[in-house]
């Protein structure tokens, strides 16, 4: 079976009409509203945020702390002194027969100043 020649400028000139590969900014950019997904209240949130004046949402799971703090600041307009994180793991579950297992989610302890407060009710 014959096999065709190498046809060099044609291969450089598709080389050379392939524009090169532009990068944005590493990271994910999400809004502050695709960042925070809701507040958690629970009887143990509500007892931290009458004692330590602390907060608790559930946040997205690539958002890390400055996101979070920056995030709160705007749709809340307050300042925030500190943020925990912590990633909870999903709950096996059964439906009949089958196993599953729930998502995995973040948590996000949000504390703030001491003037700041935030009226979820």
């Amino acid at each position: 079976m014959a096999r065709s020649r190498p046809h060099p400028k044609r291969y450089v000139r598709k080389l050379a009409a392939r524009k090169p590969c532009v990068h944005g900014e590493p990271g994910l950019d999400l809004r502050p509203h695709q960042v925070i997904l809701r507040p958690l209240v629970t009887e143990k949130g509500t007892h931290a945020v009458t004692k330590r004046n602390a907060y608790t949402f559930e946040v997205h799971m690539l958002a890390d702390k400055n996101m979070i703090t920056a995030a709160v600041q705007e749709l809340f307009n307050v300042r925030v002194e500190s943020v925990r994180t912590q990633v909870r793991k999903g709950k096996t579950v059964r439906f009949r027969q089958k196993e599953g297992k729930q998502a995995d989610w973040k948590r996000a302890v949000v504390t703030l100043n001491t003037d700041d407060k935030i009226d979820f009710f």
